[in-house]
């Protein structure tokens, strides 16, 4: 991934919860508290958490990337579960990918229902057929071994279709809190890394 120009101001990144939203001991929220240093962090709301409809959170993350970043100043996704799917559509369909810098896109289920334990929900069906197009932008995936809600195998599919660099996890369940990844430091580690932070 390209450095951006070094700047004393931290670059700007959005953070794209899954369906339900992430939890108050979430590492997406334990990193907006930890690491406002590193990163000027921005929580992407969406109307509703419980029944998410793609062309409405696409239409959020559209509003937002156009509120926070320029050509000039491109932001950082951080991305989770279901948020993953939500760049890969939103960056197939926006005019506006060139002002994202990469995207780190952590445990993306698998939407098309063939490894996600006891199928995927009515309430994620509208996210079907998975938008599987290249991303315009710098991506990463990381994904578990044990992931419920996907393969090793899909996760590392869509990576592949995404363009995306890749990184198996291990046995680390869905990255979440509930698999005990609140603050995950290692995975911090990684985005700074990866990104340059």
């Amino acid at each position: 991934m390209a450095v951006n120009k070094v700047s004393t101001v931290p670059p700007k990144a959005l953070l794209l919860p899954g369906w339900r939203n992430s939890s108050p001991g979430h590492w997406q929220r334990r990193w907006a508290e930890q690491h406002v240093d590193r990163l000027r962090f921005t929580w992407v709301e969406q109307d509703d958490w419980a029944w998410p409809r793609r062309g409405d959170w696409m239409a959020r993350l559209d509003e937002t990337v156009l509120a926070q970043a320029t050509v000039d100043e491109p932001i950082l996704l951080l991305a989770h579960s279901l948020g993953c799917h939500l760049v890969a559509a939103w960056a197939a369909h926006s005019r506006h990918t060139r002002r994202v810098r990469g995207a780190f896109l952590v445990a993306p289920p698998d939407l098309d229902g063939e490894s996600f334990q006891g199928g995927v929900p009515p309430q994620l069906h509208n996210w079907q057929k998975v938008v599987r197009q290249a991303l315009p932008f710098d991506a990463r995936v990381l994904a578990s071994s044990n992931d419920p809600h996907a393969s090793l195998e899909r996760a590392q599919s869509l990576a592949r279709d995404w363009g995306a660099e890749w990184e198996g996890l291990g046995p680390m369940g869905h990255v979440n809190e509930a698999s005990g990844h609140g603050d995950w430091p290692e995975g911090w580690q990684g985005l700074r890394v990866w990104a340059g932070i």
